[in-house]
């Protein structure tokens, strides 16, 4: 894991932000996200407003067509139209109802294809907006078709065009039916051209945007549209030029007047943006021919909002700028005083003890680590003066120990030299037990042999009896010269020398003669010594056993390392282990650690320390087991049984055959290696 800058990971630093996080990061988020939801409100709120306002513009031109088509319905009504079409006089008639009833045309029709009309002809009254191509409109009056004409003026956003004009009319038309004076059925049909009617969407204006329903600098519009054109409106193009002529944007077209969906969002208009309401216009055949739109600029909504936004950014900077310095001052209070610790904290490490923080006289729980912090001082320098004292006391003793370790290595010296004496006596011993026993087997041959033969001759024996006596006083010479072998070779087999012994005591012994070569080598000893029953062995072999152990270790660190010998208690058996940390031994090597003859020292050893060890443990009824890890040290481990178990575990190795020899011990001894956990391969002995 990458660690923080050095800057970061300062007490000073982590405090203000502590201190300043909530007030500079927490609150600003805070305040951004309540305002994006007031403004999602608001915004809300004014597409509400569009879309009301959008209801009230809708109702009126939808109550606009209504009353056309019951006007028309109550002329074709009336008793006076009725005499006018009886007279001949209808023309003049309808001339003068045209003007009295608002409308551009008016006319009695006995067919047509428009739904309105054929509604009438089947007798009922229908009133819808209908779109008049140009020659209609001619047909019905010159003027409204040159009124219904609106040159198309270029509109950023509009969807491209090749027409220069729009010369179709929209139209409210109306027709109601009519009985003829000679019973046939007709249709009276009038219309209002809704193109350049200002009246009309200055009266829509009027009222949806009355006086004080926008706030100030707003200003509320209204727009009919034929197909994507403005025919009437009162948004400006110019200060005093309505935008007739102008297009809608083509996202609003084609979501108005291609999908037949109202439009309630903001939108560019002409030259400015506006919170609009679009939404489509159908004829009498129910095709979207048209769009109505209301609306109103949307310039003060934003500026309020961008008023308040800044309004509140400069509040939380007052605040900041009030409120950061307090923070400080208390964060301060915190970091003053820690900083001054660490201060005290690298002037000891420097080596001035002395060193203290100043007084706080406050009972903060700062306050508190700083009395207590310094109460730890007070203790470290008293610790310090002790140490001192016990350093000068440590070598004073040391020099003292140094004499008596010089007297002990003379001591030593002495010692090991007769041990050397010792081991060249044990290895003639040896020989001289080996050969006694060769000596021994034909004796016994011969001694049968001799009686086998005074018997089978019985009495025929007799001649020979005193050369048969000869051989047995031979034989019995021969003997006592192999029993005297014997006694040179292992005197404790028949001294009676088997003892109870402390291996605590035997192994601090050890240390003691081998202390010349542990230092020489420059080698640390550890003893310990945690076992304290005893083990039925010779005192001299245990003895032989542990100096051969310290001694192999010691060869094992020419370097110097770390010698541990320690006894402990498993049970019903004593544990005696000597540990290096020498060179170790490899696997295959280990295996064979225990033949005799078998060494690793070359000139300097004869291969018969440890095979002797074992036959040793082996006679006193114990196992010696080697682990070793090659590069990190040797462990050998010698179990002997306590001295009220080993009777009872191991009497045949107690037994003494009738000769004083001591039973064959050894012949079925077998290695066995295996592995240990840890890496380290271990050599066992069992008998």
């Amino acid at each position: 894991m990458p660690r923080l800058p050095t800057a970061l990971r300062s007490v000073r630093v982590r405090l203000l932000v502590i201190a300043l996080l909530p007030m500079l990061v927490l609150l600003p988020i805070l305040l951004g996200s309540t305002v994006l939801r007031w403004s999602g409100k608001v915004d809300a709120i004014l597409v509400n407003k569009v879309t009301g306002d959008l209801t009230i513009a809708d109702q009126y031109l939808g109550r606009l067509v209504e009353t056309s088509g019951e006007r028309v319905d109550a002329a074709a009504r009336s008793v006076e139209l009725f005499r006018a079409l009886e007279g001949g006089d209808a023309e003049a008639y309808l001339e003068r109802e045209l003007t009295r009833l608002g409308l551009d045309f008016l006319r009695v029709a006995r067919a047509s294809e428009w739904p309105v009309v054929q509604a009438a002809l089947n007798g009922e009254w229908h009133s819808a907006i209908d779109v008049f191509d140009a020659g209609t409109l001619r047909a019905l009056s010159p003027e409204m078709s040159e009124r219904a004409e609106v040159p198309l003026i270029p509109t950023r956003g509009a969807l491209p065009t090749g027409r220069t004009a729009e010369t179709r009319g929209m139209v409210i038309h109306s027709a109601a039916p009519l009985t003829l004076p000679d019973g046939t059925r007709a249709a009276l049909v009038g219309g209002m051209l809704l193109n350049r009617n200002l009246d009309f969407i200055n009266t829509i204006n009027a009222l949806v945007y009355r006086a004080e329903s926008l706030p100030e600098g707003s200003q509320g519009t209204a727009t009919l549209f034929l197909d994507d054109v403005r025919i009437s409106t009162n948004v400006r193009l110019f200060e005093n030029v309505r935008a007739l002529g102008t297009r809608v944007s083509a996202e609003v077209r084609a979501e108005v007047l291609g999908e037949g969906r109202i439009w309630l969002d903001r939108a560019f208009v002409v030259n400015d943006w506006y919170i609009s309401a679009y939404e489509p216009i159908l004829d009498s055949f129910g095709t979207p021919v048209g769009m109505l739109y209301v609306g109103f600029l949307e310039t003060p909504f934003s500026a309020a909002k961008r008023n308040s936004v800044i309004t509140l950014a400069l509040a939380f900077v007052l605040i900041a700028l009030a409120s950061v310095p307090v923070f400080l001052r208390w964060a301060g209070h915190i970091f003053r005083p820690l900083e001054g610790m660490m201060r005290t904290i690298d002037r000891v490490e420097e080596g001035d003890l002395s060193a203290r923080n100043a007084p706080i006289e406050t009972d903060s729980e700062i306050a508190q680590v700083a009395r207590h912090f310094d109460g730890l001082l007070d203790r470290l320098e008293q610790r310090d003066r002790e140490l001192r004292h016990w350093g000068e006391m440590l070598e004073q003793r040391v020099a003292e120990r140094t004499q008596e370790l010089q007297k002990a290595h003379r001591q030593l010296e002495q010692t090991t030299e007769r041990l050397i004496l010792s081991e060249k006596l044990a290895a003639v011993g040896e020989i001289t037990a080996s050969v006694a026993h060769e000596i021994n087997n034909p004796v016994a041959v011969i001694q049968g042999n001799l009686d086998l033969a005074r018997s089978n001759l019985g009495a025929a024996g007799a001649p020979a009896a005193e050369e048969f006596r000869l051989i047995d006083d031979q034989v019995y010479r021969i003997g006592v010269i192999v029993s005297k072998l014997l006694h040179f070779a292992r005197p404790e087999d028949y001294s009676g020398v088997d003892q109870s012994v402390d291996p605590a005591e035997v192994v601090r012994d050890c240390l003691v003669l081998t202390r010349h070569q542990i230092e020489a080598s420059g080698i640390r000893c550890s003893l310990e010594t945690a076992s304290r029953s005893s083990v039925h062995i010779s005192r001299t072999e245990l003895q032989q056993v542990v100096v051969n152990l310290i001694l192999n270790a010691v060869h094992a660190m020419p370097g110097g390392g770390v010698l541990r010998v320690l006894t402990t208690e498993d049970g019903a058996e004593v544990v005696l282990t000597v540990q290096d940390t020498g060179t170790g031994i490899a696997p295959d090597t280990l295996a064979r650690i225990f033949d005799p003859f078998f060494t690793t020292k070359q000139t300097q050893g004869t291969g018969l320390g440890l095979s002797i060890s074992r036959q040793i443990v082996s006679r006193a009824g114990g196992t010696i087991t080697a682990y070793s890890t090659p590069g990190e040290g040797s462990r050998f481990v010698v179990r002997l049984p306590i001295e009220e178990n080993a009777q009872m575990r191991y009497p045949d190795r107690m037994s003494r055959n009738p000769t004083g020899q001591a039973s064959a011990l050894g012949q079925n001894d077998t290695q066995r290696p295996s592995e240990r956990s840890g890496g380290e391969t271990e050599w066992q002995l069992k008998h």
